[in-house]
């Protein structure tokens, strides 16, 4: 095989969500590409009409924009082997289909549905309880194997609806060295005669991905390990069609397990973890599928935690950014074995790759949280200084505005609760006491807030420590935030005093 450019694909079907798996599969892409100074392709296999969603499409661009992968060559930025959409390239695949059929390596079928549901009953046995249409069936059904040359011809010539099917070969042992998982065999007696051409004129993916990579020059080709079991298949067509020595190299990338085997898109809503990259509204049903990005994940975190999830370089390092991945990414470090995802340990990846950022890369998503919830940004430096103020005490992007939005607005409500049973006349005395030495204050800073706080405290003799728990109620709302003098240095003179007014009347009603 002659030295190739390197060249991967990611070849969703734009039917529904970009799952977890497939956003693995898109990163270990992107990432064999860059380190191999290669190109990372995208291919949209819409081949199958009856399962194509509208906005499936521009959601898959949508989300590989928020991961920060972004492809080489796609529908929206062609190359030289386009067209990127398979049903843009329909007229290629039936050329391929009948030299199969010349060569005696497929066949047309016109079995009907209500036929092929016959041929099901009848074969069906306690040994084999869902017959295939393979060596076993296919002579008792409605093919060009079982029909004269002339019968076929006039069947299609009439419009007659028809398939292609592969004929696979008895006992012949089907092998290839897989990257992940090393040399796997297969024995075609035990593998059906796949559809590849259907009624449609519409390839499957079985014919489709064969062509297609052939055509793109596709080197290196990784996918779910729920396709293992297709490659007898993909391999006859790549030696009948253009010789093996053609052949992508194959990575079968392991599972992402979730609580009960392959995690699925049900498994987040009944688990509460979001499965998508993104939030994913099924237009048939209305049926909302929350997405990481809208539960407030970092996209660096979100890719991270990903590409550990089945692989590690060999060391203790968890927290990777991209240009470490590229560097230090390997196949032969990927694990057979599925992976099972973790939520906490996801949001354990965000949280510190919240810490790990500096707050002008933070500052735009949160800003936007903000001004979503009404809060418009007009001091941008005052901001950051908030942000830096509490991103240590945040997991998720929506927890800044949990921490941080008091510093904007009063509290909605106080945790009263938290308060009430040490709550006292003599507390009560001091807050009215307390708004009358911070309204005659000079210098509004952190210190001598504290100071007179604390100064008050030992004339009223109560100790300091019994007030600040009710005075950051006052002020946030609840127990959290950083230092409370702190808050009320950055809220204001006039905003400290009417919170503390105003919080009064609630606790000593």
């Amino acid at each position: 095989m002659e030295d190739r450019k390197i060249r991967v694909r990611f070849a969703p079907s734009p039917t529904g969500g970009l799952h977890l798996g497939g956003v693995r599969t898109v990163l270990y892409n992107y990432l064999f590409a860059r380190q191999q100074q290669g190109t990372f392709v995208l291919r949209i296999e819409d081949t199958d009409q009856s399962r194509y969603v509208p906005g499936a499409e521009e959601y898959i661009y949508k989300c590989l924009a928020w991961c920060g992968l972004l492809p080489d060559e796609s529908p929206l930025k062609p190359g030289a082997y386009g067209p990127y959409r398979q049903s843009e390239r329909k007229p290629l695949y039936l050329k391929y289909a009948e030299q199969l059929i010349a060569r005696q390596q497929a066949y047309y079928a016109f079995d009907t549905a209500e036929e092929l549901d016959k041929m099901r009953s009848y074969f069906k046995t306690e040994e084999n309880p869902s017959p295939q249409y393979d060596r076993h069936t296919r002579m008792n059904m409605k093919n060009s194997l079982v029909l004269t040359e002339a019968e076929t011809q006039q069947l299609i010539h009439s419009n007659t609806p028809y398939v292609i099917r592969i004929k696979m070969p008895e006992n012949e042992i089907i092998s290839f060295t897989d990257m992940v998982h090393g040399e796997v065999s297969f024995n075609s007696s035990l593998v059906d005669d796949k559809v590849l051409l259907k009624a449609d004129g519409m390839p499957t993916y079985h014919l489709a991905v064969v062509v297609d990579d052939f055509l793109m020059k596709i080197t290196h080709a990784f996918r779910g390990e729920e396709w293992l079991s297709s490659a007898p298949v993909h391999i006859l067509l790549w030696k009948y069609l253009f010789g093996l020595e053609w052949m992508p190299q194959w990575a079968h990338l392991p599972l992402i397990l979730g609580p009960h085997g392959k995690l699925s898109k049900r498994d987040g809503a009944k688990y509460g973890f979001p499965v998508f990259a993104m939030n994913w509204t099924d237009p048939k049903t209305n049926e909302l599928t929350e997405g990481f990005y809208e539960k407030g994940f970092l996209p660096e975190a979100f890719i991270n935690q990903l590409a550990v999830l089945g692989w590690n370089d060999g060391s203790e390092q968890e927290l990777f950014d991209i240009n470490e991945l590229i560097a230090k990414f390997s196949l032969d470090r990927v694990h057979t074995s599925g992976a099972k995802f973790d939520f906490e340990k996801a949001k354990w990846f965000n949280q510190e790759w919240i810490k790990k950022l500096s707050v002008s890369q933070l500052r735009i998503p949160i800003k936007q949280i903000f001004e979503d919830k009404g809060i418009a940004i007009q001091d941008e430096d005052a901001f950051d200084s908030i942000i830096e103020l509490v991103k240590d005490r945040c997991t998720l992007l929506p927890d800044f505005y949990i921490q941080a939005s008091y510093f904007f607005k009063k509290p909605e409500q106080w945790d009263v609760a938290s308060v009430k049973p040490k709550w006292n006349l003599e507390k009560s005395e001091f807050f009215n006491a307390l708004i009358k030495k911070m309204n005659d204050l000079p210098h509004w800073e952190m210190h001598e807030i504290e100071n007179i706080f604390k100064s008050l405290a030992t004339e009223k003799n109560i100790k300091a420590g019994e007030l600040q728990l009710p005075f950051r109620v006052m002020l946030v709302g609840g127990k959290f935030g950083p230092a409370v003098f702190m808050i009320a240095e950055k809220i204001g003179k006039d905003e400290t005093i009417g919170r503390v007014s105003a919080a009064l009347n609630i606790f000593n009603a």
